[in-house]
């Protein structure tokens, strides 16, 4: 089910309708619905729509010659691979000349690391050849440090090509709430307490089951989609997640201070970790509105940004020997289900503000 994204969608069909190249950078966290927004975008429209995985380089470039043949030749109709990434990209302005292509390059950090020149193929491409034509090049990457590093930093080989750049945040409570509209109002906030704004988490939701019992079985019982989810994602992103999960678990059960994670994790760096949890939109800081420097201010706080992620730290985590012996009844009984209303508190302050 699509919802709302009518603000991106706005964005990317003024894009589409410039009519000149557009060179546009899409990224956000994981399961945020990047993937489903650009194909909602491409519907009836011509293009070229590449999903990158964890390949090698020769089979990359296969299966995006596959996929730039079908499109611009039809299903079965040649099946040249090209030979080098410069004679694809310029096949593809080739192709863009008079008649507009969108060209998306999804999970596009799995192409980098597959064949770490292509970025500075793509940026000699796009300054001799597509820049002139009627692209619509579009990458998108879940790798929010690699996409910020690689293709939108400064020192980056396609700094200062890019047309546009967005960055997808998790749909708010109003536009959520449509994806759970059997529950009450007081059910919708705790559900969005705990799932948070990411579509793919919200889609597991059981709409005939009840709250407790979609938390059960969609997220304490071992095997279900959201059950390690948390920890799967960590370590895609982080290289050394041991330190970074000792400090979210810190800040998830209320240890929010600096000095408070430090006493309680034994980590004296970690403010460097915290730096990198904030670049990857994982914690945010808070500080008084009364502070005239807060970037400086020692009255910081530290919170998760994700709900689904204080969720995940709080009862899943600590609780994983139980919940692997099956146990999920017994940690919802005795210490979800009691604490539900005060670890929506926040939530419900969120979408207080945003009402």
């Amino acid at each position: 089910m699509f919802v709302n994204r009518l603000a991106e969608l706005d964005l990317l069909e003024k894009r589409f309708l410039s009519g000149k190249a557009e060179f546009f950078v899409l990224y956000g966290r994981w399961r945020v619905g990047k993937t489903e927004l650009l194909t909602h975008f491409c519907e009836g429209k011509r293009a070229v729509f590449f999903v990158a995985d964890l390949g090698s380089e020769v089979s990359l470039r296969s299966a995006l010659s596959s996929a730039v043949n079908s499109a611009l030749f039809g299903p079965g109709q040649i099946n040249t691979v090209y030979a080098a990434w410069e004679d694809l990209f310029l096949a593809l302005g080739q192709a863009a000349q008079s008649e507009r292509l969108v060209v998306v390059l999804d999970e596009f950090p799995y192409l980098l690391s597959a064949h770490p020149p292509l970025a500075s193929i793509l940026q000699r491409v796009w300054d001799h050849s597509l820049h002139n034509s009627q692209v619509m090049l579009i990458l998108c990457g879940s790798y929010i440090g690699m996409m910020e590093t690689a293709v939108l930093g400064y020192q980056a080989p396609l700094y200062g090509r890019r047309t546009g750049q967005y960055l997808l945040e998790p749909l708010q409570f109003h536009d959520a709430q449509l994806l759970f509209p059997s529950y009450d109002m007081e059910d919708q906030i705790r559900t969005f307490a705990v799932y948070g704004g990411t579509p793919a988490y919200l889609q597991t939701l059981q709409p005939m089951a009840s709250l407790a019992d979609n938390i059960r079985d969609g997220i304490l019982t071992r095997g279900s989609f959201l059950y390690d989810e948390v920890r799967f994602i960590l370590q895609q992103e982080l290289r050394e997640p041991r330190n970074y999960f000792a400090i979210l678990e810190a800040i998830a059960s209320g240890k929010t201070r600096l000095n408070e994670m430090k006493q309680v994790t034994g980590i004296e760096g970690a403010t460097a970790y915290l730096d990198t949890l904030q670049h990857l939109q994982l914690v945010e800081r808070r500080v008084p509105v009364t502070e005239t420097q807060p970037h400086k201010s020692r009255r910081g706080i530290y919170r998760l940004k994700d709900h689904y992620l204080r969720f995940w730290f709080r009862y899943v985590h600590p609780n994983r020997s139980q919940l692997e012996r099956g146990g999920a009844q017994v940690i919802l009984d005795n210490q979800v289900l009691p604490q539900l209303d005060l670890f929506t508190s926040l939530a419900f302050e969120e979408v207080c503000k945003q009402f």
